[in-house]
């Protein structure tokens, strides 16, 4: 019998999907890369988080990023996961500078990102990751704080909401840890080995994601990575 196509995944984000933060395992797209490896009808992932994209840049390479990466007889990936809005948020120069995308116009380019990405795949959609803003400014230049991140947050779930995307909220599930600063890297912005461990958990037994895996059999009997 010949051996089945596993299905692709691509995961297209900014540092949180390239797994900046975490030296020792690479990030939660690994981990999750890594698990679904020792499985038999485990997906293939393909990361292509880039450090310091945004959604205009993601949406710019969005059509050559997916539409290479189908490996066998021209085919495209069966699913794409998007990990995009982070940088968005972050107000440039000062405390109440302007965004580096405007949440108006986060929210417009997000709604045409998922119906483009829509026509080539199915879609799925996940949250943001809390910030330290005692240490901001990052880099000098950039302050990132909750509050904006909450609201980009939610305008992601919005335009899942309207595209029937499914979405997993990330921001308050790990804010619900009475120590959530130390699930952040020293630089305040990215998460460290345990928050991509904690991110890692969540999307791994996300429902939408199952799902489309196909591996909703397997969940209650697969040990974690």
């Amino acid at each position: 019998m010949p051996e089945a196509i596993p299905r692709k995944l691509v995961v297209l984000g900014d540092s949180s999907a390239y797994g900046w933060g975490d030296p020792d395992e690479g990030g939660w797209c690994e981990r999750l890369r890594r698990h679904w490896m020792q499985l038999p009808a485990g997906p293939v992932i393909y990361n292509l988080g880039v450090r310091g994209d945004g959604l205009e840049r993601l949406a710019a390479r969005l059509p050559s990023e997916v539409g290479c990466r189908g490996e066998l007889r021209r085919q495209l990936p069966q699913g794409i996961l998007i990990n995009i809005g982070f940088n968005d948020s972050a107000r440039v120069g000062r405390p109440d500078g302007r965004h580096q995308l405007a949440p108006e116009a986060f929210l417009f380019g997000l709604q045409q990102l998922l119906r483009q990405a829509k026509a080539q795949a199915p879609v799925l959609v996940i949250g943001l990751s809390p910030v330290d803003g005692a240490v901001m400014p990052y880099a000098g230049c950039l302050w990132y704080e909750l509050a904006t991140l909450r609201r980009y947050e939610r305008l992601l779930e919005e335009a899942c909401l309207e595209e029937d995307v499914p979405f997993l909220p990330l921001l308050e599930p790990l804010l619900s840890d009475s120590h959530w600063l130390r699930l952040i890297d020293g630089d305040g912005v990215h998460l460290n080995g345990t928050g991509h461990q904690l991110i890692f958990e969540q999307v791994r037994q996300w429902p939408a994601l199952l799902h489309w895996a196909g591996l909703e059999p397997l969940v209650a009997r697969t040990p974690s990575a």
